[in-house]
């Protein structure tokens, strides 16, 4: 069984095929160029005008054709809504055309269960950040419940803004991360409230402070301030949940020091530390695919109407049919 995967919830289009077995025979991606911000309608017609040719080179990449693929599955949700539906038309149009069975399905699970399948990660509390999204999940009862989120804006739109407020260029977390060595501390908000995250007061200030101070030293204070909520966040859901792994998620997560500092947390609970490989860590077609194929293969089914887009999809509202 192959299945065809579509990834475009924000800039990022990404195309992936996928076996049954789990082996990623292509995953081919066009991110679109962004000079500041995410325009949605910039986004979309990025999507619609570079997905045939993607769809193409993913199929090469493969070696097969459209003939020998058996399901089609697409992001649905939560994402922008002009992005959202590029991709779902193109997945629908597939479908009709070829007389494939389509699955729209989530894009926060697909980042989890694409990184439990490249890792051999079993059951982990997962720590999952992107520009869109920041939570600390793990698997409970036939869902991926949520320990802790953000209250506002996720981990990376938070770094993404600062950048671009400080007309620093984007994408902006290279650029802070590469900045933010062997900067030192100046204060800013530190801000957890209970189980959750608060990012936009920490993003104001850093803002603020960046008239006063270095941007070596405010890079280095927005990341240990912004890392370090996080990190307390998934310690004591680790504690809460007694899990035994943590799995990171997300394109933000491919920073080397929050990696360093989730490591370091989980040698000291004696939790197993899982990392991806970078290159299905951020958005990507194969992630899709292959929830796609878990998906189907536990008995989803969805018809051509049942495909609608959900641009606010929680992780905790899709049931985990196969674990």
């Amino acid at each position: 069984m192959l299945c065809l995967g579509i990834e475009g919830t924000a800039e990022k289009l990404g195309v992936g095929i996928v076996s049954a077995e789990g082996e990623i025979l292509a995953n081919e991606g066009r991110p679109m160029p962004l000079r500041e911000g995410i325009h949605p309608r910039e986004a979309a017609q990025h999507h619609a005008q570079n997905i045939k040719a993607l769809i193409e080179r993913a199929l090469s990449r493969a070696g097969v054709s459209m003939e020998e693929v058996d399901l089609i599955a697409f992001s649905r949700g939560p994402g922008l809504g002009p992005c959202l539906r590029v991709v779902a038309v193109a997945a629908r149009t597939l479908a009709l055309k070829y007389g494939i069975p389509v699955l729209g399905v989530n894009h926060c699970v697909a980042h989890i269960e694409i990184g439990r399948l490249t890792t051999g990660a079993e059951d982990p509390l997962t720590v999952y950040a992107s520009g869109g999204n920041t939570q600390v999940t793990a698997y409970v009862e036939k869902r991926y419940r949520v320990f802790g989120e953000t209250l506002d804006i996720a981990l990376g739109n938070c770094i993404d803004q600062f950048a671009r407020e400080l007309k620093l260029g984007a994408p902006g977390g290279p650029i802070v991360e590469r900045l933010a060595v062997g900067g030192s501390y100046v204060e800013l908000p530190y801000v957890v409230k209970g189980m959750d995250l608060s990012y936009s007061g920490l993003l104001t200030a850093a803002v603020r402070q960046a008239k006063r101070a270095s941007i070596e030293d405010v890079c280095f204070s927005l990341q240990e301030t912004a890392f370090a909520m996080l990190v307390e966040v998934a310690e004591r859901a680790l504690a809460h949940t007694e899990k035994e792994e943590v799995l990171i998620a997300g394109g933000v997560v491919v920073n080397n020091r929050l990696q360093e500092m989730l490591r370091s947390m989980c040698e000291e609970h004696g939790a197993a530390f899982h990392a991806p490989p970078k290159e299905v860590l951020g958005d990507n077609g194969a992630m899709i695919a292959w929830l796609g194929v878990l998906s189907y293969l536990s008995g989803a089914r969805q018809s051509i109407e049942e495909t609608r887009v959900v641009q606010r999809w929680r992780t905790d509202e899709v049931e985990v049919l196969w674990r």
